[in-house]
């Protein structure tokens, strides 16, 4: 199996069987703005270069004014949130850098550690402008006080992987499934074992260790035989490997599962050639307003 498969299993699983639970797709902050499409319309579009021109200085306007109540207010969230808000907006337009939404984003990370979308954002960000270490920090600091965090543990998994680490990212899903009674008796619900479970199944066939792979797939569908995502997980896998008569039955029981704005992406991957990646981006990218 090609490196570009074990991504394309890995990229799908995890949009498909992940974003339903954790409410933020895990995406490169820049790709999630910046789109050669709009720009290319842009182009040819005289009405719609004036409306972005327009909209650039309302944006940069608002930066401005944000930024003045933040130098008398540097805690005031409305403004954090407002300036954070409009800079991403920037970065769509192709204005501004992915830097200036780190330092906002720093702020509201340390001022809602509740809320684990900023310090995924923060992570994003940081990862973006080459700074994997405070990338991975961003992730560690949600998940000492939240192990179970799956937007976090996506996040810190997939950047493990990418830095070629994945003994790391296999260690890190281990310890959390390790503890997840534990966790799960203090604070009800704080780990979602199945999900812990196709995530660790993800890293290891992506490294091609498809007998462990299938055994922790396996150990997840008992868990929870109502459960699409390691069903999924697994019929993937199996295609992947050229057996599409067994993976068929699992394509046709994780729709059945499955809640029903997934079944026609899972329907499509059970179809589709394995090197074309339909479902790449089965769940739309989003980014959750601040």
């Amino acid at each position: 199996m090609s490196e570009a498969r074990n991504r394309w299993i890995v990229r799908v699983i995890l949009a498909l069987a992940v974003l339903m639970f954790v409410g933020v797709s895990i995406v490169p902050i820049i790709g999630a703005f910046n789109s050669p499409t709009s720009t290319n319309q842009n182009a040819a579009n005289p009405t719609g270069n004036l409306a972005s021109s327009d909209q650039k200085t309302k944006l940069q306007d608002e930066v401005r004014g944000y930024e003045l109540v933040l130098q008398r207010e540097p805690e005031n969230q409305t403004a954090l949130k407002g300036l954070l808000q409009a800079r991403l907006q920037l970065l769509s337009l192709n204005q501004g850098d992915v830097q200036g939404v780190i330092a906002p984003l720093e702020k509201l990370a340390k001022l809602n550690p509740e809320r684990s979308e900023y310090g995924v954002l923060l992570a994003q960000a940081k990862q973006q402008i080459g700074d994997k270490e405070g990338a991975a920090q961003a992730y560690r600091t949600i998940l000492d006080t939240k192990p179970g965090d799956l937007k976090a543990l996506q996040g810190m998994v997939a950047l493990l992987v990418d830095q070629k680490r994945p003994e790391a990212a296999i260690g890190l899903l281990q310890e959390t499934l390790n503890n997840a009674t534990q966790a799960n008796t203090i604070q009800p619900g704080s780990v979602n074992v199945v999900a812990v479970q196709v995530l660790l199944g993800n890293v290891y066939a992506a490294q091609k260790r498809f007998p462990q792979a299938m055994n922790v797939y396996d150990q997840a569908i008992k868990k929870d035989p109502k459960d699409f995502r390691p069903v999924l997980a697994k019929a993937m896998l199996l295609k992947e490997q050229g057996k599409t008569t067994e993976a068929k039955p699992l394509f046709s029981n994780a729709a059945s599962l499955a809640p029903a704005q997934y079944r026609d992406e899972i329907n499509k991957a059970a179809t589709a050639s394995p090197t074309s990646a339909p479902a790449a981006s089965a769940a739309p990218a989003s980014t959750p307003k601040p």
